[in-house]
């Protein structure tokens, strides 16, 4: 199994905002997206390109992973973000409205001629109804990308859905992007939840997200990382459960014995892969 890293909470921090950027510091976060699309008006592009890329660069955010994100293909700050990013080589470059495993290709392409280290991974938004319908090929276009993002508040609006509880009108694009992410093998982080006030409500979706198997969930106020790190970890139940099944297995083979039961439920080879990720998961967070 892979070394499992944490990202329960990913949060969008505005790449303008230089107070934001060095509170961004001490936040609970277990990674950050510094912004340069939606949080940055036309006039503060290049500005917030330089404060940005100084921040990734820096070394100062201790064990969080900073993705910088940049400004969409069909825009003419695009190329320019891309080369900066590489130049900063952040954990991750997160690129929006990815569309297709060509649009994949070419941002490889450009990030690597910019001169991006290798350890710079590629983070795909998929916020389209055309992304929902292509994202086993866009996740498995390259082996530099790692992650897929959600961005539901596009895919409901390209929908003409409305934001209601339970999220039913996404509940289809959602479950496609899944399905992408893990026949490619990749990570996958739910899309953000719009009601900074509404922690209630917020709490719901990251139980529904995490029941669907998301890694994460994108963030737009520090106030939702508390919730959402408690809700994307296991819990001592959890945890003391997959200790049991590893043990009972363990013993089960050294004994030679074909069926093994823990609770009274019968555990087979998945329970143990599954046992084996939440103690992954829980030793890495523990760290």
């Amino acid at each position: 199994m892979s070394e499992y890293r944490p990202r329960r909470s990913v949060l969008y921090m505005p790449g303008a905002n230089e107070r934001a950027l060095e509170k961004a510091k001490g936040l609970d976060a277990d990674a950050l997206i510094l912004d340069l699309e939606d949080a940055v008006s036309p006039d503060a592009k290049e500005q917030a390109r330089a404060q940005v890329c100084a921040a990734a660069a820096s070394g100062e955010y201790g064990r969080r992973e900073i993705a910088i994100r940049v400004n969409g293909a069909d825009t003419e700050w695009h190329a320019e973000d891309l080369r900066a990013a590489a130049a900063a080589g952040p954990d991750a470059v997160l690129v929006p409205k990815v569309g297709s495993a060509e649009e994949v290709h070419a941002i490889e392409r450009a990030l690597e001629s910019a001169g991006a280290p290798g350890h710079t991974a590629i983070w795909a938004m998929v916020e389209t109804p055309k992304a929902m319908l292509d994202a086993e090929r866009i996740a498995g276009a390259s082996d530099r990308l790692t992650v897929l993002v959600m961005g539901t508040n596009d895919l409901a609006n390209e929908l003409h859905a409305e934001h209601v509880p339970g999220r039913a009108p996404l509940l289809t694009g959602l479950s496609l992007a899944l399905l992408g992410a893990r026949a490619a093998g990749k990570v996958i982080l739910d899309g953000v939840f719009n009601d900074v006030a509404d922690l209630e409500g917020f709490e719901a979706e990251c139980v529904q997200g995490r029941e669907f198997g998301f890694d994460g969930k994108t963030l737009i106020h520090p106030k939702q990382l508390e919730p959402c790190n408690r809700v994307f970890a296991p819990g001592e139940a959890e945890v003391e459960r997959s200790r049991r099944i590893i043990e009972a297995f363990e013993q089960a083979k050294a004994e030679g014995k074909g069926v093994v039961t823990v609770d009274g439920r019968m555990i087979e080879n998945l329970h143990v892969e599954a046992a084996q990720r939440i103690l992954a998961m829980h030793a890495a967070i523990a760290s």
